[in-house]
């Protein structure tokens, strides 16, 4: 990418992990939530009543899955962390204190349930690449696109720390204390790697430090 095609690069994060969320629901997705809502009333000391937990996750799987192909570059993985992040979401419920961010807790639980993957070895090294570099997004005009190209070509080069830290950050507009709790680090390790971050993508889309291009 040249530097006259330089872009805001917390846009273009954007562009590449977050999901329209005024797409139909998937239906795998919707059949779980309302295999959900069979389930009882009110959720046990949470304060947060059934029916709203379930519409508030329900509002939160374009966010899971998305952060879920950032994580695993794979959309049928990430697919099915989303769904099993929402059952245990549903299942520890009570533990949610209403009125804090349900978003970084789902995205906690999904984080967890995806290193427990990787050491039960259910997420092993190789897969196939071209399901691994699918395109998660959906049409765009030419220009667009080869940014968005770019941008995925660009993440999966540097360091995973950096690229979740900027995704959380970046992409799902987690606060810096948010995406600590998610990714259980200390604020300034965040800090540094969303830092890190930006300039090795700046490197890697345009070939010099971001300082050089303001």
């Amino acid at each position: 990418m040249s530097m006259s095609a330089l872009v805001d690069l917390g846009g273009l994060l954007r562009q590449v992990f977050t999901a329209d969320d005024t797409a139909a629901l998937p239906s795998p997705f919707a059949d779980l939530l309302a295999r959900l809502e069979l389930s009882s009333s009110q959720a046990p000391g949470s304060g947060v009543a059934d029916p709203e937990f379930k519409r508030q996750l329900t509002a939160l799987v374009p966010a899971m899955r998305s952060y879920g192909r950032s994580l695993t570059r794979c959309t049928d993985m990430a697919d099915d962390l989303a769904q099993e992040t929402i059952l245990k979401a549903w299942m520890a419920r009570e533990r949610f204190i209403a009125g804090t961010n349900l978003k970084a807790w789902c995205f906690t639980i999904l984080r967890n349930v995806y290193l427990s993957q990787l050491r039960r070895k259910r997420f092993t090294g190789e897969w196939d690449e071209r399901v691994a570099e699918r395109k998660l997004v959906a049409a765009a005009d030419q220009d667009q696109r080869i940014h968005i190209e770019d941008a995925e070509r660009a993440l999966a080069r540097i360091p995973r720390s950096q690229r979740e830290a900027l995704i959380l950050v970046g992409a799902q507009d987690l606060t810096y204390e948010e995406a600590a709790e998610v990714s259980k680090v200390p604020v300034g390790t965040v800090k540094s790697r969303v830092a890190r971050g930006r300039q090795a993508l700046t490197r890697e889309l345009y070939g010099a430090d971001e300082a050089l291009l303001a």
